[in-house]
């Protein structure tokens, strides 16, 4: 079972985690079944950039993007060349380091 180490985040994920995911599973629902609460302001349906991360290893085990995702990643705050909406990412069989960025241009959060 593949490893997803999430680097530390100062309200997500304060001292980082190492998490187990199920190959196939995405990087996003790996994160929430473990208590992560990655941003995903559109419920994972590709259709916002809250759940932008950074894959910091491991950014080639994971599959290509598709041209939704990859429209929508050029809208995200702190884009990187190692960028991945994690409701897109699906996880392979090699470990993952991610590190979630610590802005989204989420307008409206659910969180106070």
């Amino acid at each position: 079972m593949p490893q997803i180490i999430i680097l530390p985040h100062h309200e997500v994920c304060p001292d980082g985690a190492v998490i187990e995911a199920n190959v196939g599973e995405t990087v996003c629902d790996a994160a929430l079944r473990h208590g992560i609460e990655i941003e995903h302001a559109c419920e994972k349906s590709c259709a916002c950039t809250t759940c932008h991360v950074v894959v910091r290893e491991g950014f080639n085990s994971l599959g290509e993007l598709d041209e939704l995702e990859e429209d929508l990643l050029d809208k995200a705050w702190g884009l990187e060349a190692e960028s991945r909406l994690s409701c897109q990412a699906r996880v392979a069989n090699e470990d993952l380091v991610v590190e979630i960025p610590r802005y989204t241009l989420n307008h409206a959060s659910e969180k106070h």
